[in-house]
């Protein structure tokens, strides 16, 4: 290969591993070239990345160290893509009986949801988290592509323990729209005591499932390092959660003139 075959080849090969600490001898023994010219190859790749304001490349000195990169999108990207969501979700023929909002098809859809958890991770890959913890069952989509963007495992809490999941961790919380009490279940395995958990959901009204979430960390030993969620409602306006931060607002949702209004949720001072 000549450098310009090896420098769209090392980022197919960074691409497929994000996160990965990957060592020079990982690309030495896949080109047949020398460290410093594949360090150089690295220089150029991660110029290349801040002129575009994409992506972030990191390179660890030493024997045991390597470069990891992760795939995050450009301030224009995220911007681009948040505007798209506002305009699709704002559709009145998304609107459902009691005022909810149809987004299924976007989290599910692989190309929206790593678009989506693309932007999420980028909130808070500074927070150096390194597990993603979500519920069961449609934040699954959105929440693997967020673990995956930061090379992270994710943890799934079930509504109910599963004897495969080995001994467990449960919880009884209430629901704040219908005062139900529901159940949450982590298994002891998936989430171990002191990891740093980054917990992510889709949708957040008065924040009681992710109440539960960052509650049954602490009670495994564990410390959530942020909350992220694609769609927040505008009310209630305080939340069940302190700190947390969503991509978009859900303002208002009128059946009879079929008006549903979706904006970019505002960027908080403290995440």
């Amino acid at each position: 290969m000549n450098r310009s075959q090896r420098l769209v080849a090392i980022m197919r090969l960074l691409s497929e591993r994000p996160g990965e600490l990957l060592p020079l001898s990982f690309f030495t023994e896949r080109f047949g070239t020398a460290k410093s010219t594949i360090s150089e190859d690295l220089a150029l790749v991660k110029e290349a990345l801040e002129a575009d304001g994409s992506g972030r490349l990191r390179t660890h000195p030493g024997a045991a160290g390597g470069v990891q990169y992760w795939p995050l999108p450009s301030a224009a990207e995220e911007q681009e893509t948040i505007q798209e969501l506002c305009r699709l979700l704002s559709d009145p023929g998304r609107i459902l009986p009691g005022g909810f909002v149809y987004m299924t098809d976007l989290l599910t859809h692989p190309i929206w949801s790593a678009r989506i958890g693309a932007i999420l991770a980028a909130r808070f890959i500074d927070a150096e988290p390194d597990v993603v913890l979500t519920v069961e069952t449609k934040g699954i989509p959105l929440a693997l592509m967020v673990a995956r963007a930061l090379g992270l495992p994710m943890v799934m809490a079930r509504r109910e323990g599963r004897v495969t999941e080995g001994p467990s961790v449960t919880l009884h919380y209430i629901s704040g729209s219908s005062r139900r009490i529901h159940t949450m279940t982590v298994g002891l395995r998936a989430l171990r005591r002191g990891s740093r958990v980054l917990v992510v959901d889709d949708f957040m009204k008065a924040g009681t499932t992710a109440k539960a979430m960052v509650d049954v960390a602490g009670e495994m030993g564990a410390t959530v390092v942020g909350v992220g969620i694609f769609v927040t409602t505008a009310l209630p306006e305080r939340k069940q959660v302190e700190h947390y931060t969503s991509l978009l607002t859900l303002q208002d949702v009128d059946e009879e003139q079929r008006v549903v209004r979706v904006v970019p949720a505002q960027r908080p001072t403290k995440e």
